[in-house]
C-alpha cells in the first residue's frame, strides 16, 4: 500500500472536505470514512457513529466490507498524519446503504464523478490540467498567474522525476532538497517563506507573486538539469546540487532587487494580489465614463 499514500487529495462534496487517496496499481479511491459520515450525517462525533455503525453492519452480516477495511495514514485537522479508516467506492456503496441520510444519492453521484474524472485524466492528463486552470480561474487568480503557476507544477514533476531516477526518497528527503533550493534562492526555507506571508495550511506557490514563481522555476529547472547532467549517486550529492540549482536564481533575485531596490520576496499573499487585481479592473471600467465627463 505505499504507492496509495503518495496520491493523497482533499477532495469536496458540498464544499465540505473528504481525505481521499488514489490507489495507482488498482485504479482505484479510497476514502476517508470518517469525513463521509460526517458530511453526510452532519454528526459531530463521526468517530463514534463509525464505531456503532460497523457494529450495526456486522449485525447486518456485511462482515465482509467491515474486515475489508484498511487504514492508511491521512493528513488530520492538526497537520499530522495519522492512521484513519478507509473505504473503496463499492465499499462505501455498501456503507452508506446503513446511513439514513437525504444527500446519500447526491454523494453516490459524487462517487461516481470522482473516479470518472480520474480515469479520464490517467489516460488524458490534459484533462487534469484543463480542471486545474478552472479551479485557479474560480479562485479568482488572473490567467497570466494561472499559465505561470502551471509551467511551476510541470517544472516541479520533471525535477521530482529526476530525484526519483537518483533514488531520492519522496516525504522527508524531498522537503529537506526543496528546503535547500528554497535557502538558496529566496534566503529562507519553505516554513519561514510561508510564515513571511502569514500562510499556515495554505499552498505556499498558490500565495507567490509572478517573481517568486518565476525565480521558484529557475532554482528547480537549474537544480533539474544540473542533476541531470551530473548524475548524482548519493543524497548529500543531491544536496549540494539543490544549493547550486537554487543558487542561480538567487543570483538572479540579488541583480534584479539591485537594480529596482525592491525586494522580490515579501509579505504579499493571494488576497493581496486578488485584491489588486481586482482594484485593476474597476480602475479600468471607470476610465471610460471619466472620458465621457470630460467630453
Amino acid at each position: 500500500m505505499e504507492k496509495i499514500n503518495d496520491c493523497s487529495k482533499v477532495q469536496l462534496f458540498e464544499n465540505q472536505k473528504i481525505r481521499t487517496v488514489w490507489d495507482e496499481e488498482q485504479e482505484e479511491w479510497y476514502f476517508s470514512v470518517i469525513d463521509v459520515i460526517s458530511v453526510l450525517t452532519g454528526t459531530p462525533t463521526p468517530r463514534r457513529y463509525w464505531s456503532d455503525l460497523k457494529r450495526k453492519l456486522k449485525s447486518e452480516g456485511a462482515v465482509e466490507v467491515y474486515e475489508k477495511i484498511v487504514q492508511l495514514k491521512l493528513t488530520a485537522s492538526d497537520g499530522k498524519k495519522r492512521l484513519t479508516d478507509v473505504a473503496t467506492t463499492e465499499q462505501l456503496l455498501r456503507i452508506i446503504q446503513s446511513i439514513p441520510s437525504p444527500k446519500a444519492e447526491p454523494f453516490k453521484a459524487w462517487l461516481a464523478m470522482a473516479g470518472r474524472e480520474r480515469i479520464e485524466e490517467t489516460i488524458d492528463p490534459e484533462q487534469a490540467i484543463d480542471r486545474a486552470l478552472e479551479t485557479y480561474l474560480k479562485k479568482g487568480y488572473s490567467k497570466e498567474w494561472i499559465h505561470q503557476r502551471l509551467l511551476a507544477i510541470r517544472i516541479r514533476n520533471e525535477l521530482t522525476g529526476e530525484w526519483d531516477k537518483r533514488g531520492v526518497k519522496k516525504g522527508k528527503e524531498y522537503a529537506i532538497l526543496t528546503d535547500e533550493i528554497s535557502r538558496a534562492w529566496s534566503g529562507m526555507t519553505t516554513r519561514q517563506h510561508k510564515k513571511l506571508k502569514g500562510l499556515k495550511k495554505e499552498n505556499l506557490r498558490d500565495n507567490m507573486s509572478d517573481l517568486e514563481l518565476v525565480l521558484t522555476m529557475l532554482a528547480e529547472a537549474s537544480t533539474r538539469d544540473i542533476s541531470q547532467t551530473e548524475k548524482p549517486h548519493s543524497f548529500t550529492e543531491s544536496q549540494e546540487i539543490a544549493r547550486r540549482g537554487g543558487k542561480v536564481a538567487g543570483i538572479a533575485r540579488q541583480a534584479l532587487e539591485a537594480e529596482t531596490g525592491k525586494p522580490v520576496v515579501t509579505a504579499q499573499n493571494a488576497t493581496d494580489f486578488q485584491r489588486l487585481f481586482t482594484d485593476i479592473v474597476e480602475d479600468a471600467a471607470a476610465l471610460p465614463e471619466q472620458k465621457e465627463k470630460r467630453i
